[in-house]
C-alpha cells in the first residue's frame, strides 16, 4: 500500500494527476497546463499556472472573469476552438502575459486593449478583416506579430506606428490589394506578404525600414522589383508574380542581398544580375529563359535555372563561378553541353541534368561532384572516359534513357558511389550485366534496376533480383570453366609466358 501512494504522488507531480488539474487538462511540475475538447475557460487552474495551452474545443466566447486569477500567465494559446469574439479588456490585467496565440478561430476583429507586457501575438487563420488604429495601442514591446490567412484587404502605416519594436510582420494568405507608406518600423527585419493580391508597392512604403532583412512578396501580382528596397536587405522572395523584365540597375545599392527567388515568373533573360556581388543564391525556376545569363555574380553558390528553354551549356557561360555548389538545369531542352563547361566550377557538388536532350553523358565534369541525376534523357552509352574523373560521386541518377549495357570498367573508377538508379532502361540481361550487379553489390552500392528488353525469354524479368537468370549465368559459367580446362590438357606444352598471354586473352573476350 505504501507503494502505491509512493506511485501516486510521483504521478501527481509528472502528469494530469495534478490535485488541482482541471478535467480534460494534463498540469506539469512546470507550471504548464494542456486541455482539449472543452466548452469553456477551466475554472480552478493553479495560481501559479504561467502556459495555458487549449486546443480542439468549442468555446465560442472569451470573457474577462475567466482570467482574473491568472496573474502569473505568461503564454495564452488557444487553437481551433471556434471562438467568435473576445469581450473588450479581457487580457488587460495579465501584466504578466508574454504571447499570446489564438490560431484557427473565427475572430473578427483583434481583440481590445492587450497588455503592455505582450511580446507575441498571433492571430492567424481567422475572419479579421480590418485592422484599426487602436488594436495595437500601448505594444511597444511586441516583437512578433503574425495575422496570416485572414480577410484583411489593407495595410496602413498609422495602424502599425505604436508598434516600435516589431521585428516580424507576417500577413501572408490575406487578399491586400493596396499597402501605403511609410511604414515606420525602426527595428522591423522580416515581413512577409506572399499571396495577396498586390499590384503595386509604392516606393515610399520602404523608406522607414533601414533594418530590413527578410523580404517575401511571392504569389502577388507585381510586374516589377520594388524600387528603394532597403540597404540592409539580405534576402528577397519575389516567386509565382508576373514579373517580365528585371532591372538590375535599381537594385545596386543592394551590396548585402545574399539570396534572390524570382521563380514561376514570366522572365526572358536575366542579364546583368553580376551587379549584386554578394548574391550566393539565384532561383529562376519556371521561367522562359532561353540562355543562360552571360555574366552571374562570382559568389553565387546555387543557381537554379530549371524548368526554362535553355539549349546550349558553354564554357563561357560558367567561367567565373568557382564557389559555385548546386546547379540545377533539369527540365530544359539543353542538346550541347560542351566538354569542360564546368571545369572552372571547383566547388561543385550537385548537378541536375534531368529531363533534356543529352545523347552522352558530359565530358570533364568537375571531379568534386557528389550528385549526378541524368534522368529522362537519350542516353545510351555509359563509357569510361565520361565517368573518370568523378572519384567524389555518391549518387548517380541514370533513370529513364536508353542504355542497355554498363562498363565495369567505368564503374570501377567511382569508388564512393553509394546509389545508383538504373531502372527506365532497355536492358540487354547479359551475364555480363549480372556479374557487373554482383560487383557493385559487393562494393556496397545500393542499386535501382530496372526489367529487361532483352534477350526475349528474359524479357520483363528485373536483372537485378531475378534468381533464374543468376541460374542461368552460373551454369553459362560453369560450362565455359569446363570447357576451358578441357582446352587446357589437350594442348601441348609450351613455354609459360605464351600460355598465359593466351588464358588473358580468353578471359577478356569472356568479360566482354
Amino acid at each position: 500500500m505504501h507503494l502505491l501512494y509512493v506511485f501516486l504522488a510521483l504521478l501527481s507531480l509528472t502528469s494530469g494527476f495534478h490535485p488541482n488539474c482541471p478535467g480534460r487538462c494534463s498540469c506539469d511540475s512546470v507550471h504548464s497546463v494542456q486541455c482539449y475538447r472543452l466548452t469553456e475557460i477551466p475554472s480552478g487552474l493553479p495560481s501559479t499556472t504561467k502556459k495555458l495551452y487549449i486546443s480542439h474545443s468549442k468555446i465560442q466566447h472569451l470573457q474577462l472573469s475567466s482570467f482574473t486569477r491568472m496573474l502569473a500567465l505568461e503564454d495564452f494559446i488557444l487553437l481551433a476552438s471556434g471562438t467568435e469574439s473576445v469581450e473588450n479588456d479581457t487580457f488587460k490585467t495579465l501584466s504578466t502575459l508574454k504571447t499570446l496565440e489564438l490560431w484557427k478561430n473565427k475572430l473578427r476583429r483583434v481583440p481590445r486593449v492587450l497588455p503592455a507586457s505582450l511580446e507575441v501575438l498571433k492571430l492567424n487563420e481567422n475572419s479579421i478583416n480590418v485592422l484599426h488604429g487602436s488594436d495595437f495601442e500601448g505594444l511597444k514591446k511586441l516583437k512578433i506579430l503574425e495575422l496570416k490567412n485572414n480577410l484583411i484587404s489593407s495595410l496602413s502605416p498609422s495602424t502599425l506606428s505604436s508598434l516600435i519594436s516589431l521585428q516580424s510582420l507576417m500577413l501572408d494568405g490575406n487578399i491586400i490589394e493596396s499597402v501605403a507608406g511609410p511604414l515606420v518600423l525602426p527595428h522591423l527585419k522580416s515581413m512577409s506578404l506572399e499571396n495577396n493580391k498586390l499590384h503595386l508597392i509604392p516606393a515610399s512604403f520602404f523608406a522607414s525600414l533601414q533594418a530590413l532583412q527578410f523580404l517575401s512578396v511571392s504569389g502577388n501580382f507585381l510586374t516589377k522589383i520594388p524600387i528603394n528596397l532597403p540597404k540592409s536587405l539580405l534576402s528577397l522572395k519575389m516567386e509565382r508574380n508576373q514579373l517580365k523584365v528585371v532591372r538590375f540597375r535599381d537594385m545596386r545599392h543592394l551590396e548585402n542581398l545574399s539570396h534572390l527567388y524570382l521563380s514561376e515568373n514570366s522572365l526572358s533573360s536575366i542579364d546583368g544580375a553580376q551587379i549584386l556581388a554578394n548574391l550566393t543564391t539565384l532561383e529562376l525556376s519556371q521561367n522562359q529563359v532561353q540562355t543562360l545569363p552571360l555574366k552571374l555574380p562570382a559568389r553565387l553558390q546555387k543557381l537554379d535555372i530549371s524548368n526554362n528553354l535553355i539549349q546550349r551549356v558553354t564554357a563561357q557561360d560558367f567561367q567565373d563561378l568557382r564557389d559555385l555548389k548546386h546547379l540545377f538545369l533539369d527540365n530544359n531542352i539543353v542538346s550541347l553541353f560542351e566538354a569542360g563547361a564546368l571545369q572552372m566550377c571547383s566547388q561543385l557538388s550537385n548537378l541536375a541534368l534531368e529531363q533534356n536532350l543529352l545523347l552522352s553523358i558530359p565530358l570533364r565534369l568537375p571531379g568534386t561532384l557528389a550528385r549526378l541525376d541524368l534522368k529522362g534523357n537519350a542516353i545510351q552509352d555509359i563509357t569510361e572516359r565520361d565517368l573518370k574523373d568523378l572519384k567524389q560521386l555518391q549518387v548517380l541518377n541514370l533513370r529513364n534513357n536508353k542504355i542497355s549495357a554498363l562498363d565495369l570498367k567505368a564503374l570501377e573508377g567511382l569508388p564512393r558511389l553509394r546509389h545508383l538508379y538504373l531502372d527506365g532502361n532497355p536492358w540487354n540481361c547479359t551475364c555480363s550485366l549480372i556479374r557487373v550487379r554482383e560487383i557493385l553489390k559487393a562494393k556496397g552500392t545500393d542499386v535501382k534496376g530496372g526489367q529487361c528488353a532483352a534477350p526475349a525469354e528474359r524479357q520483363g524479368e528485373s536483372w537485378m533480383s531475378s534468381k533464374k537468370i543468376m541460374r542461368q549465368c552460373e551454369h553459362q559459367l560453369h560450362l565455359t570453366e569446363k570447357n576451358k580446362e578441357t582446352k587446357k590438357k589437350s594442348k601441348p606444352e609450351e613455354h609459360s609466358s605464351i600460355r598465359i598471354n593466351m588464358d588473358d586473352d580468353y578471359y577478356d573476350y569472356e568479360i566482354d
